[in-house]
């Protein structure tokens, strides 16, 4: 199990990354980037972002702001914000959620329920980053953040001849495991 932690201006952003074989029920009240990547099974109940790796094997109920899903996932997961299921995922179960989002090669087995009580305007909105912010996010370097830009290692795009990102890309670049 890794914890790295961020600074933020305000206060304290954190990413915790469990690369182990875990049971039992894990509840965070505060907002934390957490990401699975090993066998877990039990009771997920999270806050901020909450990413199940493509090697994870997840046997739990998962209740969440924003859940992205690469791998096998069997219980009910209700996201608040919003729920994406990447390739390669397999989920069998339930899924809740205000926004979701299918990538193609996912595998759904069972119900969807979808609702709007989190669904605004800053939902649906594109939230851009500058390179700085993207650098304080990762906790990488703005000089190695420009070169991975420029030879297309990260989803990037030019905008007045300076870097920008879509935070939702680099949250699915991130669940994909290509931040190394």
């Amino acid at each position: 199990m890794a914890l790295m932690k961020k600074g933020k201006k305000g206060g304290e952003e954190q990413f915790l990354d469990i690369d182990a074989s875990m049971q039992g029920s894990l509840v965070f009240n505060e907002p934390l980037n957490l990401k699975i990547q090993g066998k877990f099974e039990g009771k997920l109940d999270t806050k901020g972002i909450l990413v199940i790796g493509d090697k994870a094997e997840v046997n739990a109920d998962i209740v969440g702001d924003t859940i992205i899903i690469s791998g096998k996932v069997r219980g009910t997961v209700t996201a608040s914000r919003e729920l994406k299921l990447l390739y390669p995922s397999v989920v069998n179960g339930e899924l809740r959620a205000s926004l979701l989002i299918i990538e193609k090669g996912s595998i759904l087995n069972g119900n969807c329920k979808m609702s709007q009580q989190e669904t605004s305007k800053s939902a649906v909105t594109r939230e851009v980053m500058g390179i700085d912010e993207v650098s304080k996010y990762l906790s990488v370097d703005v000089a190695s953040l420009a070169g991975w830009a420029e030879q297309g290692k990260i989803p990037a795009f030019k905008e007045a001849n300076a870097w920008k990102f879509e935070k939702v890309k680099i949250d699915e670049w991130i669940a994909a495991g290509k931040l190394h």
